[in-house]
């Protein structure tokens, strides 16, 4: 019987239609499960608020965004030549420490904004250049506010306060865990935050490091952008 079986198997498989259909149906049914599975996720991410929150803060986003626009627009107009500016504090403050400054900031919270920088990267000798060690120096300030926010939970006075303090961003980054982290990589929202956030939560670090590289993206992005307004 055993023969016999193998021998039908045999038969139906070297019949070609048979075979198409078997694989059509294979396809199909793992289409299906893939369809499943985001639309799971789809509800998921709906039901948790991961769309308003999403929404929330491009929304934020804009704001600064504009707001430095205008600021850049009526220093260049009424005050003093955006240009003349960034020459000039490209002739008074040595690259290292300006690096330094930017590196310091986007290790602790994100307190100076990006694209201050990647507009003076633009008036130096080499604009990609210095581009790209900015890019590479807030990737690895991230890296190093992950950490930060690793060593927070064995220190309980701090650890306390960053719970309190970082309350709705730990109950994010608990829920929506590497999605949170592009958000924080590609909006012009504090990276700091968000790498801190997920340190907090010990996110593992090999998946923060992949997302973590479309900061990478944002400064391509942010460059094309001010190199030509500049």
């Amino acid at each position: 019987m055993k023969f016999y079986n193998n021998i039908s198997t045999a038969i139906l498989l070297a019949h070609k239609p048979y075979v198409i259909f078997a694989k059509k149906l294979m396809s199909q049914n793992t289409k299906t499960k893939k369809k499943s599975r985001i639309r799971l996720l789809h509800q998921y991410y709906k039901f948790t608020g991961f769309y308003s929150f999403l929404g929330g803060s491009l929304k934020k986003a804009l704001t600064p965004i504009v707001l430095f626009i205008i600021a850049l627009l009526c220093v260049h107009y009424f005050v003093i030549d955006i240009n003349d500016l960034l020459v000039k504090m490209t002739d008074t403050f040595p690259p290292f420490w300006v690096l330094t400054v930017f590196f310091i900031s986007e290790s602790i919270l994100g307190l100076i904004p990006p694209e201050i920088f990647i507009a003076w990267s633009d008036k130096m000798p080499d604009p990609i250049l210095y581009l790209s060690l900015i890019a590479v120096l807030s990737y690895t300030g991230g890296i190093i506010s992950y950490f930060m926010g690793r060593a927070s939970t064995r220190i309980n006075a701090v650890h306390e306060y960053l719970e309190v303090k970082m309350a709705k961003h730990l109950k994010n980054a608990r829920k929506w865990g590497g999605f949170l982290i592009v958000v924080g990589a590609i909006l012009p929202v504090p990276f700091a935050v968000s790498s801190m956030a997920a340190g907090m939560i010990k996110y593992p670090f090999i998946n923060y490091l992949l997302f973590g590289l479309l900061r990478f993206v944002r400064f391509a992005i942010y460059g094309a952008a001010i190199f030509n307004l500049v």
